[in-house]
């Protein structure tokens, strides 16, 4: 089996993935599906029916209240992974390799690719070269560990962001020289997948990473729970009860590591969205004198809504517009720009960092929903969208009064929010397209 030096403790290691058996699933595109946490109960529906062998049946498992009170989807989850496994569905890897993936997928009607390496890298505790930029729930923690304890796998990778240079880009593109293990395309995606176990490339793609702080995009709640399953392996594993015959931790176990796939910053395809925020309860009389308030903040614009543009706020805000609204004026867009003095400024907190006052979602926290509407950011009348066609169909249906267009942060604000050990605020980004689970499994065993 391949592997990295043994000399050498290497942060960033290739492993014996778990994937689809070829010759018993032709079709991999109907096995795979996208992450749990952005897959609705419909869609989880139209999953379970495309294939009897579609990942969603292990990764989120149909659930209903009474069984997930007595553990039975976890249990069922475990029973159903070990029977692929045994009937040769689902199959390991006789060697170790780092997994190259082209995402190829269609972004507003242009084609882009985005590069991803598949790799185990060490847990460690926040800010030790792992760096958050969003806070976690407990109630998401919870449902993953149980899964990863029923079945001793991560289905799932999460998404973390590196900075490289030129030659991991050389050595990663000389890989795709070699034949692919995966390959797969349906729905405006492609994917190819390729391993590299050749010594010398594991060796160095190894020095490469391991020295650079790698930046959590998707997956901090997949990744808090690794460490939850961590330390409860490493408590199992230093037990009295189990004797003294047993060894305890070499840090080399799989429970030690977690399933990453690492983009470039620089990467083409690296593409980031705001999370876009709906809103009723709004009393009528706040309603009225929204716009005089909003004056108070910012230079206030109108346009008329046309395909042309809603379209344009699909990509970001166009020139100086750091917000826009829909619902605020009948068929117009109401276009929100910072005025040049203080007036924003001094409403922000003064116990943050400049790029953490300047997120498009803390700018909506502080002046919109605090000064302007008198609204908590917890209320259950503030709802989360990604897409702008939706916001706006809610709109016209009357399920929300209004609907605020946020501006996407740069990449680099996350850098400076996660060296800063500050969080953004929930929902401030939305990375896409979402990695798909069953390309690569990670066990854990």
């Amino acid at each position: 089996m391949n592997n990295c030096d043994n000399n050498i403790e290497y942060r960033i290691i290739p492993f014996r993935g778990i994937r689809y058996n070829h010759k018993k699933v032709k079709d991999l595109d109907k096995v795979i599906c996208p992450p749990y946490d952005v897959i609705t109960p419909q869609q989880r529906e139209a999953y379970y029916n495309k294939s009897e062998h579609n990942i969603i049946r292990l990764e989120y498992t149909a659930r209903n209240n009474e069984d997930a009170i007595k553990g039975k989807i976890y249990e069922r989850a475990a029973n159903t992974f070990q029977q692929w496994m045994a009937n040769e569905v689902l199959f390991r890897d006789v060697d170790a390799a780092f997994y190259l993936h082209d995402y190829y997928f269609d972004n507003q009607g242009v084609k882009s690719k985005r590069r991803e390496l598949i790799a185990r890298v060490k847990l460690e505790p926040w800010y030790k070269n792992i760096y958050p930029h969003e806070n976690t729930f407990p109630e998401a923690k919870s449902d993953r560990l149980s899964l990863m304890q029923a079945c001793q796998v991560s289905f799932s990778s999460i998404l973390v962001l590196y900075d490289s240079g030129k030659k991991l880009a050389t050595i990663l593109s000389r890989a795709t020289e070699s034949k692919p293990i995966i390959e797969l395309s349906g729905s405006n995606e492609h994917h190819i997948v390729w391993a590299i176990n050749e010594n010398k490339l594991v060796n160095r793609i190894s020095e490469l990473l391991a020295p650079k702080p790698l930046f959590i995009a998707d997956g901090h709640h997949r990744y808090e729970t690794a460490l939850t399953y961590q330390s409860e392996c490493l408590n199992s594993l230093s037990s009295s009860e189990r004797g003294e015959d047993v060894p305890g931790s070499n840090g080399r176990e799989a429970f030690n590591y977690i399933m990453m796939n690492l983009v470039d910053f620089s990467d083409p395809g690296l593409l980031m969205s705001p999370i876009h925020r709906l809103v009723r309860g709004i009393e009528p009389s706040v309603l009225d004198k929204m716009r005089e308030q909003l004056e108070k903040f910012f230079i206030v614009e109108s346009v008329p809504i046309t395909d042309m543009t809603l379209g344009s706020l699909k990509q970001n805000m166009p020139g100086e517009v750091s917000m826009a609204v829909l619902g605020l004026e009948s068929q117009l867009i109401t276009l929100l720009k910072e005025k040049q003095d203080d007036s924003i400024k001094s409403m922000m907190p003064e116990n943050h960092t400049i790029a953490y006052n300047n997120l498009g979602t803390n700018l909506f926290n502080y002046i919109v929903l605090d000064k302007v509407l008198g609204i908590a950011k917890e209320s259950d009348d503030i709802a989360y969208i990604a897409d702008v066609d939706e916001a706006y169909q809610k709109i016209k249906e009357g399920a929300y009064q209004l609907a605020f267009l946020l501006t996407a942060p740069e990449t680099e604000s996350i850098k400076d929010v996660s060296f800063a050990r500050e969080r953004m605020p929930h929902k401030s980004t939305y990375f896409h397209p979402k990695l798909p689970t069953g390309l690569i499994i990670n066990p854990l065993f």
